[in-house]
């Protein structure tokens, strides 16, 4: 259920707010939000209150229920209070998508820390051997050289992704707490 009223309602609007000729710009003024706001609302990654949907319904003026597609009389405050309810079940189904997207990219973040910490291991420990590579060889010239290229890349860009990435880690953990 959930899935289909938020189908229909980010179809609606989308649909409704093109017909009157209004970009998300326009509608977003109109409603006091950002047009992010609106971009949002029309991709399903977030609904509008039961209040912000009545100023919905007001501005591109037509009834709530045409939003909804559904046979609901807005007057009733009971039919208003399931309406808010099913929109607040929404947004905590949304919330948690993105609290399990927010989990997923740290946990990549955190594999790629480590990932950066193994590599940083595995050069130290080599410490270098095409060095000591006989290059009359034309193969292990051209590994010595990839290699040695890869090894003056990787010491000077990973420390920033591996700062980048811890700080990205404790910034989602701190998003995922509140």
């Amino acid at each position: 259920m959930k899935g289909v009223l938020l189908d229909m309602l980010s179809e609606n609007i989308k649909k409704i707010r093109k017909s009157k000729g209004l970009s998300q710009q326009d509608l977003a003024l109109r409603l006091n939000v950002v047009r992010q706001t609106v971009s949002k609302w029309e991709q399903g990654l977030s609904v509008p209150d039961s209040e912000m949907l009545i100023s919905l319904s007001k501005v591109l003026d037509i009834p709530v229920n045409v939003l909804l597609e559904q046979n609901l009389h807005t007057e009733n405050e009971l039919e208003i209070k399931d309406l808010s309810l099913r929109l607040e079940a929404i947004n905590v189904y949304l919330a948690q998508k993105e609290k399990s997207r927010k989990k997923r990219y740290q946990k990549l973040l955190i594999l790629l820390c480590v990932l950066v910490v193994l590599i940083f291991g595995f050069l130290v420990y080599f410490n270098s051997p095409y060095l000591e590579w006989n290059y009359a060889n034309p193969e292990r010239a051209v590994l010595g050289v990839g290699y040695h290229v890869f090894e003056w890349l990787f010491v000077r860009i990973a420390p920033v992704i591996l700062i980048c990435a811890i700080v990205e880690i404790i910034v989602l953990k701190k998003a995922l707490k509140s």
